[in-house]
């Protein structure tokens, strides 16, 4: 799980919101998950903002008490310990969090705590192993990542693994190694993390104006850091910071899930209570002294998509009694289609989106406002008109109504983020470390709701003065990309660092041992309802939250696109919720908030996913709303308009972006033009693109035939099932769905290489492979233990221990067989340097030869085997995941007790299928070879 996925849950006073948090791994791409990203397709911008989309408005409650079976425990060396019991899942949640941050880097050594972020996964004295190859033999899905004012590194598994996790964390808080070879090489990756930062035009803009709001302070430096200072860090330097900062009393372990916490407790005195207290003094809190002259705008004019402001405002830290209203005031701005600035920015015409954030860290903290520009909008004028617009709203005040409307949104942006264990978790540790106060996330909501329309206009002329803001402008050069492509011959044999055998026994060696345990109960199969219209539905009742989870297909992808109709499904998808014969796009996204609902289409190549959520007892409004839109949308004229205007600034972004770049061209190169995953958008075929075209597209391919809706959550089964009866049992369509024939596409005859270059890029972006499988192929199985073995992750796989661990060239690189209910695609993807991507690419297609020719080792097949087993058991406690997984069995054709039988299916696959699967799937002298960003040394040989 990447860090970004959990931050953009949190949606108020958590320091891991900043946009630039650096994470330091993403482990366990999920396999089952990755249709989403088999589309290889620009997404065509939608309306609601993230803040919309991602939270969920509950009702307000006098007794919500989030913290109430918390228990908290400090040990006699100060090691801070938070238990939460959570038994609706049998797995659990291992955190430590340490009071430690760029914030609390010394000059001249900025990234230096990211730095040892990543050092914490190369091993320890006890365990001399990549701590990736444990985590991932446990099946945990683990991670880290650095802020400003911590470093936290986060574990869920199986809860047969509470006492290994608690272990390995244990082992690396006391005993981890720091050498000058283990620094040498992961100084390379982070240089290379730090390179894909630096692709952002955001990111850079944001580093600027930063530096101008807190110049004496290390706020304003990047968390990640600069690759001048990271190519100086030296292993004293390092080793000075472990020592100092990762001690126990400087320390917070936050364990989640389904526990005894008596045991548990008694199980961490055992394993950390040993460790000794070290030199550790608690560092002394610098309250930033904001700029206070005023200073010119920051200007960047470098290659890029789109025009960008950035306004940024100083604020109080996060304890201070104004951020209760700042929260308030942050979503009446910017949350959703009714917030004040997307009513006078965006529908108006002067900006594309708005995004902005209340950063709250113990220290200080600021809000930042991104708008991105339409077209060549002057930004001295649209940092007017937000300047205008803020001044209007203070003369004409806020209502009511928007004040109690955001609160509502801010409370249940905790409420629903309570279904996940690792998220809750996050949350105690969040607010210890930057608060002293587990309890304030709770404490805040109390506050939340005593904000006044007052208090919200006396935030406004108190913090967002136009004097008070430090502002940045990007101003994109114009670019001029040009695509070289060649072939080469097969590649050359080298020798390996890693002997794959001894691997494996290493990882056996080293890991600790599981717990013992019953097991846990069967799962629950999801009931199932067909309608006379051939609608079908899956109900999965879940009593462990009063919330309801909604997934959805339709099978209206962009595979059903023509040539010179590029973006048209997804134009569609985002303006169902525009306006229906019933209602417009404000009353729409109005019923949906202030009922605590959310719901959310989004075409892909196979279909439209949908996404829905809300309290249980507005599962009414939430059905109501989706029947609606899906029936009786109209496509207002205007609001289309804006729609397919801010698709051509999404379509600018996207061909700035050296990754969605890569994408686009690796398809391209693999299926031919006519066929259904050739087709992707461009300036001219949105532009064409008129509101009778989506009216017809909806028409012929919105039909309840076509559709699979699945419900989890807290209601009784048959009244649901007689609310879906009244509410969609009389839609009807006429004829027969639309059918397609996807043509056989034959493997490349030898290597290609293509080598667009996007402008202003420092880091390249590879993607690497050719046509796969189907959901539905017999080999399925056999591929999933194959890929993980080879790029399942980026750390435990045969890629990663090569090209990433050992050589360094990558700061992640990963693997993937693409499957759908057509023929799929496997996929290599990977972000180096320019000058290092042809010995990475080279490394990549020889690990693919000696896999193709030698096949795995059974260890390795038992170890993948225990980590998907373990990923998929995960994966079923998240209600979003669980309910996307029981809508795709059906989409694809399998039953239902898929849900049971995977593992079992997964379990029976033997070391022959898997080599068998090796030498059919893997071919490294027929591959596609796609580098984006930067030219690759004139097209170097790579052998």
């Amino acid at each position: 799980m990447s860090f970004f996925s959990i931050a953009q849950r949190h949606r108020f006073s958590l320091v891991i919101l900043s946009i630039w948090v650096i994470a330091a791994f993403i482990f366990h791409q999920d396999a089952a998950l990755s249709r989403d990203k088999a589309d290889f397709s620009p997404r065509l911008h939608n309306f609601d903002s993230e803040k919309s989309h991602k939270t969920l408005v509950a009702k307000e409650t006098s007794n919500l008490a989030i913290t109430a079976n918390v228990r908290k425990t400090v040990l006699d060396n100060g090691l801070t310990v938070l238990t939460k019991e959570v038994h609706n899942a049998p797995v659990v949640t291992v955190q430590v969090w340490y009071k430690f941050g760029s914030g609390q880097e010394a000059s001249g050594v900025n990234g230096i705590a990211h730095q040892l972020e990543h050092l914490m996964f190369k091993g320890t004295s006890n365990r001399p192993i990549q701590f990736g190859r444990l985590f991932s033999a446990l099946g945990s899905d683990s991670n880290a990542f650095t802020s400003y004012d911590q470093t936290a590194y986060y574990n869920t598994a199986e809860r047969d693994k509470l006492t290994a996790l608690l272990t390995l964390e244990a082992d690396r808080m006391k005993n981890s190694l720091i050498d000058p070879q283990q620094l040498a090489s992961e100084k390379r990756v982070v240089i290379s993390e730090l390179q894909g930062y630096e692709n952002s035009p955001a990111y850079r803009l944001n580093r600027a104006v930063m530096m101008s709001v807190f110049p004496d302070h290390p706020y304003r430096l990047p968390i990640g850091g600069t690759k001048a200072d990271v190519e100086k860090f030296t292993v004293a330097q390092v080793r000075e910071y472990y020592q100092k900062f990762y001690s126990p009393d400087n320390a917070v372990l936050v364990i989640a899930g389904d526990f005894d916490t008596s045991q548990t407790l008694r199980k961490v005195e055992t394993v950390f209570g040993k460790i000794p207290k070290r030199q550790y003094s608690p560092h002394k809190l610098i309250i930033p002294s904001p700029a206070v002259t005023p200073t010119p705008v920051i200007k960047l004019q470098e290659p890029g998509g789109n025009p960008l402001l950035q306004i940024i405002y100083p604020l109080p830290q996060i304890n201070q009694p104004d951020i209760p209203a700042l929260e308030v005031m942050d979503y009446i701005l910017t949350a959703g289609k009714n917030s004040y600035l997307y009513q006078e920015l965006v529908e108006s015409g002067l900006a594309h989106d708005v995004s902005a954030n209340v950063a709250s860290l113990r220290a200080g903290g600021w809000y930042e406002m991104l708008v991105t520009s339409v077209g060549t909008q002057d930004l001295t004028k649209l940092d007017a008109a937000v300047i205008k617009a803020l001044d209007k709203l203070v003369k004409i005040g806020v209502t009511k109504e928007q004040v109690e409307r955001a609160k509502t949104q801010l409370t249940a942006s905790v409420i629903l983020n309570n279904r996940d264990i690792t998220n809750q978790a996050m949350q105690l540790g969040n607010d210890q470390i930057t608060t002293d106060n587990y309890q304030y996330t709770e404490n805040h909501l109390v506050n939340i709701r005593k904000v006044q329309v007052a208090d919200v206009i006396n935030v406004i002329n108190k913090y967002l003065q136009p004097e008070a803001r430090k502002v940045g402008f990007f101003e994109p050069t114009k670019q001029v990309a040009t695509v070289q492509s060649s072939s080469y011959s097969t590649p050359t044999q080298e020798n390996f660092g890693i002997d794959v055998a001894v691997v494996p026994a290493e990882v056996k060696q080293y890991s600790p041992p599981l717990d013992i345990l019953p097991k846990a109960e069967k799962r629950q199969i999801p009931q199932q309802l067909q309608l006379a219209n051939g609608l079908r539905i899956l109900l999965l009742p879940d009593k462990t939250t009063p919330t309801v989870t909604l997934s959805g297909n339709i099978k209206a992808g962009t595979e059903f696109e023509s040539d010179n109709q590029g973006g048209l499904a997804s134009l569609v998808a985002v303006n169902l919720m525009n306006g229906t014969k019933n209602q417009d796009m404000r009353t729409i996204a109005r019923g949906l908030e202030v009922k605590g609902a959310n719901l959310n289409f989004e075409a892909y190549r196979e279909g439209v996913q949908i996404k829905g959520s809300s309290l249980a007892v507005d599962l009414p409004i939430l059905l109501g709303t989706l029947t609606d839109v899906i029936r009786n949308s109209t496509f207002p004229e205007k609001e289309f308009a804006l729609a397919r205007q801010q698709a051509l600034t999404s379509l600018d972004s996207d061909l700035d972006d050296a990754d969605k770049v890569a994408n686009r061209i690796f398809v391209q190169s693999i299926y031919p033009k006519k066929h259904p995953l050739h087709t992707f958008p461009t300036a001219e075929s949105i532009s064409k693109i008129q509101r009778r075209d989506v009216i017809a597209f909806k028409a012929q391919h919105y039909r309840p035939d076509t559709t699979v809706l699945a419900i989890v959550g807290d209601f009784d089964v048959n009244k649901v099932r007689s609310l879906i009866q009244a509410k969609l049992g009389d839609w009807q369509v006429q004829g027969k769905p639309p059918t397609l024939k996807y043509p056989n596409v034959g493997m490349p005859k030898n290597m290609i290489h293509v080598n667009p270059v996007v402008p202003g890029k420092p880091q390249a972006i590879t993607y690497m492979g050719y046509t796969g499988i189907n959901r539905q192929d017999k080999r399925f199985y056999a591929a999933m233990i194959l890929n993980q073995i080879l790029g399942g992750d980026t750390l435990s796989s045969r890629l990663g221990l090569e090209v990433r661990d050992r050589q360094g060239l990558t700061y992640g690189i990963y693997s993937n067989f693409i499957t759908g209910k057509n023929v799929g695609t496997f996929l290599i993807e990977m972000q180096t340097s320019p000058e290092d991507a042809p010995k990475a690419i080279s490394s990549t297609r020889n690990l693919l030869k000696q896999v193709h020719q030698q096949g795995v080792t059974p260890i390795e097949v038992e170890t993948a085997k225990r980590n998907l087993i373990s990923s998929y058991n995960i994966s079923l406690a998240n209600p979003e995941q669980l309910s996307q997984k029981m809508v795709m069995n059906e989409v694809y054709g399998l039953n239902q007790e898929e849900l049971r039988s995977y593992i079992s299916k997964i379990e029976q696959v033997s070391l022959n299928q898997v080599n068998q699967a090796a030498r059919e799937l893997l071919h490294p002298d027929k591959i596609v070879v796609v580098t984006a960003g930067p030219p690759i040394l004139a097209h170097k040989k790579i052998k």
